[in-house]
């Protein structure tokens, strides 16, 4: 019999055990061992029964275990004791205040996916872990950040497999109340909400809940609220579903609507306003629609015009992409953004054909007929990365088209490699065994931290290591039983799963999205030769495997498929296992279980990756094709890198290619050395690997380091520049106006003669080569413009490469807004040599020569 009605009960705790209730809504217990060890305390069995959820297990404790622990003073204390460390990490000064000067007060991150703890499901993958380590460690260095998301009602889908290994999703109600969060409320107790108006009804209401993410509140928002048609309720239904239309409203939402969120936030709780919003993928680009409204149109807004609005807000904006493929980007129908935007939509007042213009591919390959929400994000940015060095070449390869007339090296488009929180994903026994060496688990100072990695004995290392792939082992043994008993296998048929995998076997480890470009199948190209390598009499290995296929990705489903009956065969099922559900409870034991971390994508579509960060601290070695983070950080001694077929157009031949490099990988290099031991059973030169992996990988792949460079790289210029811009946005309309200007006078701006001298058809290395460009610039002045010369070798078709770029001097002044600058070059390396000259916009308050996207050539 179904309830009409379901909620949650919380637990009344006794005054001695308040700080259970205060420990349980801060997520810091997630990465804190000392408090889940409290919470461990409170009914071992419970912990684990509810999935280590404190929220969930205090509910379920009984009054008499609570009398019981109130009156225990041990315990009282050990609890004491962690409450008053929590208020010593909320209240301290950390690393931003201690080193950054005058940065921003606040920074809103959104997102439209958080991952910060398996209890808390609002996160599908890649692009949600890394914004819940984003959170993290930004709480970690103190950096003032506000997240922003939404929750989502069924979060994303849970996944099991049918008898014939077809993947079925199941979508569990969750219930808000019995979260680690809660609701924003207005002075009166009632609970705050924001409204945005639709087209298709009256206004939709959403409530906001917080969740504490440490020093770090994250905002989430919900439709579920009473007076809402059903059509808006279902806004906030699951991550990442329905069709074109919800998943615009959805990003309404989380753009528009999260802004109004912070706004709330802040008057009501006196939290800073973000002086620098960072928009994480394309989904949340709206943000920037609602900030043009509250600077033009907005009742209690400045009233300024629409371009130094948004000078205003490009200026106080990041953008990150993730995606290294059109196909990941979200694109909207023009006709539905107009149905959305116009005179009654979302941002009433905001001129339709400039919003829209925003998100127009007005570029050569371009639809004209479609909203990009990337090339809204690059355009209401002026700070833009990607996420790996490889990745924001491929992304300024890919965006080129919106500043066609410069080199793609010029395209403003960096990068800041993603990292991973460390104190989530790493093994407690890991940091425990840099604490025997005498090491500061607590500190700041990671060099300190790694450099004890040579004084940890091999034995002891090994015995670590052996203990972490024994706890995987069994994890993976209650996750098959469970996952072959939903497949509807009696338990009497289930003996083998006993003996499925070994804690002294080679383990290699593969978990991600079935997305065909990350190769799921890649390693049974050659099933027979795979089967040698899992049954190896002296040397086998054994693959752990997990992933999820989006819903209506029938094509992630059949490699799911695939995998899954391979590893169904009674020959080899003790050596290779599919784990169901890939989440963060299992990640978290996979991660420090596997020896090595497998990933073979399709060079070059891997933006980044973390998974293999976070094997590589806890000592795992990589075995990895050359993409994402791997082709900037593989030293050859770290690691593995799997040759690519790079030009091979034959699909299957490339995937045969690369199959088989791996395969012989494995074989010849990567399982002989796993089992080459000692006298004492430790495979010494593995381990030499491990440390050199942990002491060449460690300091980068921290989402703290990643947090710094954004701090550094792009928060705190951010705000210097909106500052600039100054409180009474003139310097905002002064600059807009000054980009008018120039691009007004632009077309006749011209390089009208070059002259060089000092050097004839050939030069010695030390020559000087002077040059005198002379040129017009209209009705610009030479304060408006940089005059260069670029200079560098030249390849058989007169192409520079490896280019200089260097100022010419204004050197006399014509009528007719004619000048002449002159500067010398000195000739320091032999081989063919050309160069150039140009002119390009020059503003103290532009971040790239290519922001206005004009430039003279000659």
């Amino acid at each position: 019999m179904r309830a009409i009605r379901r909620f949650t009960v919380r637990p009344v705790l006794p005054p001695a055990l308040a700080a259970l209730g205060d420990l349980a809504n801060n997520l810091r217990w997630s990465w804190h061992p000392p408090t889940q060890d409290v919470f461990a305390e409170v009914d071992p069995k419970l912990w684990e029964s509810t999935g280590r959820d404190p929220v969930r297990m205090l509910g379920e404790v009984p009054k008499a275990r609570f009398d019981e622990l109130a009156a225990d003073a041990g315990f009282v204390e050990r609890l004491a004791a962690v409450e008053r460390d929590l208020a010593a990490y909320l209240s301290e000064d950390r690393w931003y205040q201690r080193r950054v000067q005058d940065g921003p007060k606040a920074i809103g991150y959104f997102s439209p996916e958080f991952g910060i703890t398996a209890v808390l499901p609002q996160y599908s993958g890649g692009l949600g872990i890394l914004a819940g380590d984003h959170l993290k460690a930004a709480s970690d260095l103190g950096v003032p950040i506000v997240g922003v998301g939404l929750l989502y009602r069924h979060g994303y889908f849970k996944q099991a497999l049918s008898r014939e290994g077809w993947q079925q999703e199941s979508y569990p109600v969750l219930d808000p109340d019995g979260l680690p969060i809660s609701l924003l409320r207005e002075p009166d107790g009632t609970r705050a909400t924001i409204s945005i108006d639709l087209p298709d009804g009256p206004p939709l209401i959403a409530r906001i809940w917080v969740a504490k993410v440490g020093r770090v509140p994250l905002l989430m928002l919900d439709a579920d609220v009473e007076g809402n048609p059903q059509h808006y309720v279902d806004v906030t239904d699951r991550l990442y579903g329905g069709n074109s239309e919800h998943r615009l409203r959805q990003e309404l939402l989380l753009g528009v609507g999260g802004v109004r969120a912070l706004r709330v936030f802040s008057q009501l709780t006196g939290h800073p306003a973000p002086e620098v919003f960072h928009t994480n993928e394309g989904h949340a680009g709206f943000l920037g629609i609602e900030r043009i409204r509250e600077l033009t149109v907005a009742e209690d807004g400045p009233g300024v015009d629409w371009d130094t609005a948004v000078e205003m807000g490009r200026a106080s904006t990041v953008f990150t992409t993730h995606t290294p493929v059109p196909a990941g980007i979200d694109r909207f129908p023009r006709t539905l953004i107009e149905q959305y935007f116009g005179e009654l939509g979302a941002t009433p007042g905001v001129p339709l054909d400039k919003l829209l213009a925003l998100g127009t591919e007005d570029y050569a390959g371009g639809d004209a007929t479609v909203f990009n929400m990337a090339v809204m994000g690059f355009r209401l940015a002026q700070r833009a990365n990607g996420v790996s060095q490889l990745h924001g070449h491929v992304s300024r390869e890919m965006f080129n088209g919106l500043w066609p007339a410069f080199d793609e090296a010029e395209v403003p488009i960096g990068s800041i490699t993603n990292g991973v929180h460390a104190p989530t994903w790493v093994a407690r026994e890991m940091f425990d065994l840099a604490a025997a060496q005498g090491a500061d688990t607590h500190s700041d100072d990671v060099d300190s931290f790694l450099s004890v990695v040579d004084k940890v004995p091999g034995n002891e290392m090994w015995a670590v290591k052996r203990q972490l792939r024994q706890r995987l082992v069994l994890d993976a043994r209650k996750r098959l039983t469970k996952s072959w008993q939903q497949r509807g296998v009696a338990s009497a048929e289930l003996k083998w799963i006993d003996n499925a995998l070994s804690p002294d076997v080679l383990t290699i480890g593969f978990a991600r999205r079935a997305a065909s470009y990350k190769r799921l199948t890649l390693m049974m190209r050659d099933p027979e030769r795979l089967k040698s390598l899992l049954l190896h009499p002296e040397r086998p290995i054994q693959l752990v495997i997990a992933g999820k296929a989006h819903p209506a990705d029938d094509g992630g489903k059949k490699l799911i498929q695939d995998i899954v009956r391979l590893s169904d065969d009674p020959e080899i099922r003790h050596r290779i296992v599919f784990l169901p559900n890939y989440d963060i409870a299992m990640a978290q034991p996979l991660y420090p279980g596997c020896d090595v971390w497998l990933n073979n994508p399709l060079r070059p579509y891997e933006a980044c990756g973390t998974s293999g960060m976070k094997a590589a601290l806890n000592g795992g070695l990589n075995l990895s094709v050359l993409d994402g983070w791997w082709d900037e950080w593989y030293d050859g001694d770290n690691g593995w890198a799997i040759p690519t077929a790079d030009g091979v157009e034959d699909v299957d031949k490339r995937d045969d290619l690369e199959a088989a490099a791996l395969y012989d990988l494995i074989e010849n290099e990567v399982a002989p050395r796993f089992y080459d031991d000692d006298a004492e059973g430790v495979p010494t030169r593995w381990l030499e690997m491990v440390r050199h992996t942990l002491k060449s990988l460690g300091p980068k792949v921290l989402a703290t380091r990643m947090v710094r460079d954004y701090v550094r790289d792009l928060y705190a210029p951010a705000c210097n520049n909106a500052r600039l811009l100054n409180a009474d946005y003139a310097g905002a309309s002064r600059l807009a106006a000054w980009k008018k200007r120039v691009k007004a006078a632009w077309p006749s701006v011209r390089v009208e003669h070059v002259e060089s001298s000092g050097v004839g058809d050939a030069a010695e290395v030390g020559a000087v080569l002077s040059v005198r460009a002379f040129v017009s610039l209209g009705d610009l002045t030479a304060d408006d413009v940089h005059v260069q010369v670029l200079h560098g070798k030249i390849d058989s078709n007169d192409v520079l490469t490896d280019v200089t770029v260097r100022d010419l001097a204004l050197a006399e002044t014509y009528d007719g807004g004619r000048f002449r600058f002159d500067g010398d070059i000195e000739l320091d390396r032999g081989g063919p040599f050309g160069y150039t000259v140009r002119v390009i916009p020059r503003n103290e308050l532009l971040t790239s020569v290519a922001e206005l996207g004009v430039v003279a050539i000659a």
